[in-house]
């Protein structure tokens, strides 16, 4: 399991944009990663999106996926943390949405490795809320040496 503050050494992101609270399982061996985010009425996106009827913007569901897969890339790479590399977000393929996410869920995140060619990672990710889908993608992320 792993904190907050050792997530942040692995992701160049930092609030409003650390999507990842905790990782909860990481397989190496399956080469599987288990997180979530924890939200509240309080994430700064809910008051414009939308006012009266809060719902989480697709595109940060995807993000938070991609952090996931990042987190998830880092390790299989076996960069320590403080290492100077960064998963860059490159595409996402297959992207369907399922079901709003709202203020109290818990989104848990989801992404397993497909595979890597010269530096481009492809990973299969799930966004759950209650054990039910509410979004999926196929993301790939760039290696970079910073």
């Amino acid at each position: 399991m792993m904190q907050v503050e050792e997530i942040k050494a692995l992701l160049p992101q930092r609030y409003p944009f650390l999507l990842v609270d905790r990782v909860v399982d990481l397989d190496l061996e399956k080469k599987t990663i288990d997180c979530y985010k924890n939200l509240t009425a309080n994430e700064d996106f809910f008051n414009g999106h939308f006012p009266h009827h809060p719902v989480m913007p697709g595109v940060l569901i995807v993000e938070a996926m991609a952090q996931a897969a990042g987190i998830l890339g880092s390790f299989i790479q076996k960069n320590a943390p403080g290492e100077n590399t960064v998963y860059y977000f490159a595409a996402a393929d297959k992207v369907r949405f399922r079901t709003p996410v709202v203020p109290g869920d818990r989104l848990q995140l989801i992404a397993e490795f497909l595979g890597e060619k010269r530096d481009i990672w492809k990973f299969s990710c799930k966004a759950l809320v209650d054990g039910k889908i509410a979004s999926s993608a196929v993301i790939t992320c760039a290696k970079k040496e910073i």
